[in-house]
């Protein structure tokens, strides 16, 4: 493992201390153009980062797994292209401009919709749209407060953060780093985690247009440096995208004593502390007159996001929740296993994934694992017919950070019981409060009382983002839906997080996206069971990073053939 000595943290620090001011004061033409060689500088390495993740994590060239890490440098350039657009809208019309309606919701609240943000989105992302819900007491025209400025004074005071960078996705590091420089005003000391620090050196390229002028350092090594990071007098504010564990351990400290300090409300850290650290993310599967063919569809689309990654995510479906007397509970629960039995395992990359795996076996031994892996890989494993009543279950109070994920019935009178019953469990029971998505057939929603029972779930589930018909990976990935749990949690009962990320319409107040699309959308071929995802992919990120009509397309036509 790679470490940077204390002290050259010590230089970095001091180097961004003087700058941090410069960069605060820094006008909208000058980002402007440091937005444009970064986009530049990160598509001459794409190829080059795709094959190190690709390295590191054993995944062979032309499958689903070099499709997601295509997916995650087109993810870097819609975040680059989402600022630069904002900061062009500041500086043409004072704020950005908001491509939808502004309306308000069942509960009263200021719901903007942000997508499709422009004709890119509409042609590629057909069918999908989004808002962003604010906190109560918003009104439509505090919506339009922005955290940024037009044109900042000279004066203007800057700050520097610390970004504990993600280890399992390799785009996380880099748009926590992006929203701290370009959304929050302030200059960033990233340090990497081990698990993915082979991508240091091309984040040194990537990213050089920010680190030659002294406004990005990035730093290597494991919890030595990260403790002296944290209570680093040069270092003003923090961010974690990481696990409860190690945010209670910078918080509160280890063992007994930051046990105690955690009961005593007696935190160690003085310092903001924004964080994102995942949940056991809930399906809602609401019962309909679904087809044979719409269970296979809803199978292979649930198969392809619980297997993303390898099931190192924290978006990834942790807990399906099923109508305990829905005929076809049985039937969809025995599609989805067929499909993960065509999958091919992956290498389990991330430390201590097979203990914790061993965890959920040892309380679930009747646990289905499927698959056969060998050597590091893993199986996919599911833990169907949990009791709902067993509140205590390690499948709804842990995070299942591998190849794992439950399922369990909801007794209910009717389809509208159930719906009210599966946000009260998701809520109350399940652990985080990060992402929610419920599969609902467009036949139901004929129905006004279940299309009703559908909106009162949305504006009920207190999750960061809500996705109908569509992977929680959507919301992060297109960067113009701010990313984190849901507003409110302390730092003793942290659950999913504190504040938001990507938040490139830099509003003020946000306290959830919602999220809908087609409950079938044709073609799909960015799915596990595809034969060509990672030629679309590719082509994906190359559209994201500079639009053209003349790529449209061969995108069109990588999505029709496989």
């Amino acid at each position: 493992m790679k470490e940077t000595s204390l002290s050259q943290i010590d230089q970095a620090l001091s180097q961004l201390q003087s700058n941090k001011d410069r960069w605060a004061s820094s006008a909208i033409p000058q980002r402007l153009a440091i937005l444009e060689q970064l986009t530049r500088d990160i598509l001459s390495i794409a190829d080059k980062w795709v094959a190190a993740g690709l390295s590191a994590k054993a995944l062979p060239r032309d499958s689903m797994g070099e499709a997601e890490e295509w997916l995650y440098v087109a993810a870097i350039m819609r975040c680059l292209r989402m600022i630069r657009k904002t900061l062009l809208e500041i500086q043409r019309y004072g704020k950005p401009r908001l491509p939808g309606k502004v309306t308000r919701t069942i509960h009263g609240q200021t719901a903007v919709q942000v997508f499709p943000r422009d004709l890119w989105d509409t042609i590629v992302y057909r069918g999908d749209r989004a808002e962003v819900w604010m906190e109560p007491g918003v009104t439509i025209s505090k919506a339009d407060s922005w955290h940024t400025w037009q044109n900042p004074p000279a004066d203007t005071d800057g700050k520097v953060a610390l970004v504990l960078g993600a280890g399992n996705v390799s785009f996380l590091p880099v748009i926590d780093l992006l929203h701290r420089l370009f959304v929050r005003n302030q200059v960033v000391v990233i340090k990497l985690n081990p698990v993915n620090d082979y991508l240091g050196p091309l984040m040194e390229t990537g990213l050089r247009a920010l680190i030659q002028p002294g406004y990005l350092q990035i730093v290597y090594g494991g919890a030595n440096q990260g403790s002296y990071l944290t209570q680093h007098p040069l270092v003003d504010e923090m961010h974690l995208t990481g696990s409860i564990n190690t945010f209670e351990t910078i918080v509160f400290g280890p063992g007994e004593e930051g046990q105690q300090r955690k009961a005593s409300r007696d935190p160690k850290i003085s310092k903001p502390f924004t964080c994102e650290l995942g949940n056991v993310s809930p399906v809602i599967v609401v019962p309909g007159p679904w087809s044979k063919a719409d269970l296979q569809d809803q199978a292979e689309q649930i198969a392809t996001w619980f297997t993303g990654n390898a099931g190192f995510g924290c978006l990834n479906p942790r807990m399906i929740l099923q109508h305990a007397n829905w005929e076809a509970r049985r039937p969809f629960l025995d599609a989805i296993v067929e499909v993960l039995g065509k999958i091919r395992t992956r290498r389990a990359y991330y430390p201590g994934a097979s203990d914790l795996l061993n965890q959920y076996l040892t309380a679930h031994p009747s646990a289905l694992q499927i698959g056969n892996p060998s050597g590091e890989e893993l199986p996919w494993t599911i833990v169907p017919d949990l009791d709902p009543s067993q509140r205590d279950d390690i499948c709804f109070t842990q995070e299942a950070f591998c190849s794992l994920m439950g399922e369990t019935g909801l007794e209910a009178a009717d389809t509208i019981d159930f719906i009210q019953r599966a946000v009260e469990f998701a809520n109350s029971t399940l652990w985080g409060s990060l992402c929610a998505t419920i599969l609902v057939h467009p036949a139901s929603l004929r129905d006004l009382a279940v299309a009703a029972a559908v909106d009162s779930a949305i504006a009920n589930l207190r999750y960061g983002s809500v996705t109908v018909n569509l992977s929680s990976f959507i919301p992060v990935y297109s960067q113009v839906t701010p990313w984190g749990g849901y507003p409110g949690n302390p730092m003793h009962d942290v659950q999913s997080g504190i504040g938001k990320t990507s938040n490139t319409f830099m509003f003020a107040h946000p306290q959830k996206s919602v999220w809908w699309g087609p409950f079938r959308k044709y073609p799909d071929p960015l799915r596990a069971t595809a034969r060509r995802p990672a030629t679309l992919a590719r082509k994906i990120a190359m559209v994201e990073g500079s639009p053209s009509l003349l790529k449209i397309p061969g995108l069109l036509w990588s999505s029709l053939v496989d």
